[in-house]
């Protein structure tokens, strides 16, 4: 009786894991950015190379607690999966170091069929080893069609995004997002916005089609987030990419 009993507790407690969202999941990330990432969000990877071992904590958390899709909520769901995205891209950096550029990374890794960095499936979620591909497409561009988080992924280059200095969190995370979208569109370095013109990240030309879901448009999008409103004949255009270091 006292076995079935013990047994009873660890099948409850497995149950009790897989409801919900372990508390704290994104404490430890959350700390690594505040400490090691800058206000305009270039980063400081010598410093996280010094906090690996911590780093490492959070990604066997992450690997270990993949979200429940019947259970956690959508919030919880993004938020894990925005943040995984931007450790392991931390994490695929670190393996490397130093480099130029996170595309080099592509001749570096040696594997058939794999010519990108973001295809190269080298961590696992649960029992799936993945890739930063499935995570961006497969999961957060499919199954949440929100085009805020292509400000909200960083691909550790200079013209993405900057890394957000903390966590998302799912109680915070619309907020976040927001702010996301309103600092990428007000940072001349990444978009160049007037009523007359606009020049603007490739990101909006790469992923166009998320921006006109649901009757929008990477127009809508820009006037929105950025507060600033382009008349009908305003020129668009695409600036270009910088892919070197976020460093």
């Amino acid at each position: 009786m006292k076995h079935w009993v013990v047994s009873l507790f660890f099948v409850f407690q497995l149950i009790s894991v897989n409801a919900q969202q372990p508390a704290n999941l994104h404490e430890i990330f959350n700390r690594l950015l505040q400490k090691n990432v800058a206000a305009d969000g270039r980063v400081n990877y010598r410093a996280f190379l010094r906090d690996s071992a911590e780093l490492n904590r959070y990604l066997k958390l992450l690997s270990k607690n993949p979200p429940d899709t019947q259970k956690w909520t959508s919030n919880e769901q993004q938020s894990y999966w925005i943040n995984a995205y931007n450790a392991f891209t931390i994490q695929l950096i670190l393996k490397h170091y130093p480099i130029k550029s996170i595309k080099d990374i592509g001749s570096l890794i040696q594997i058939p069929f794999v010519n990108t960095p973001w295809a190269h499936k080298f961590f696992w979620i649960g029992s799936e080893k993945m890739s930063l591909d499935q995570i961006e497409h497969s999961i957060l561009r499919k199954q949440f069609k929100d085009p805020r988080i292509h400000m909200a992924l960083v691909c550790a280059s200079k013209s993405c995004p900057k890394l957000l200095n903390e966590a998302y969190e799912a109680k915070r995370l619309n907020e976040q997002l927001d702010s996301q979208a309103k600092a990428f569109l007000s940072d001349p370095k990444r978009n160049l916005i007037s009523s007359e013109k606009a020049e603007i990240s490739k990101i909006f030309s790469w992923y166009s089609g998320d921006f006109e879901e649901n009757g929008g448009s990477v127009k809508s999008f820009i006037e929105r987030h950025s507060g600033k409103k382009l008349k009908s004949k305003a020129k668009i255009s695409y600036l270009d990419y910088d892919w070197s270091l976020n460093e």
